[in-house]
């Protein structure tokens, strides 16, 4: 079913769908109807996602190793061969 309605587009809505109504060798009101699906389609609500929430861990400095040699924590994280 087809109801008729006017709609005022500004000139270069009207422009680009003309473009496009050549370019598919479609009507401008097929074209017109596809383009505005198309958007009504992707303007759809997305659904929400669960927040994101940083669960903190207490840390604590592992035995053996001195905090103030970063090359020594470099070689410990990463191996010997780190360079």
């Amino acid at each position: 079913m087809s109801i008729r309605t006017t709609v005022t587009l500004d000139e270069d809505v009207l422009d680009r769908v003309k473009q496009v109504s050549r370019r598919r060798g479609t009507s401008f009101k097929e074209t017109l109807n596809e383009l505005l699906r198309a958007a009504l389609l992707g303007a759809r609500p997305q659904a929400r996602r669960p927040k994101f929430r940083v669960k903190p861990l207490q840390l604590r400095p592992l035995p053996g190793l001195n905090y103030d040699d970063i090359e020594g924590l470099i070689s410990y994280a990463e191996g010997e061969d780190h360079r």
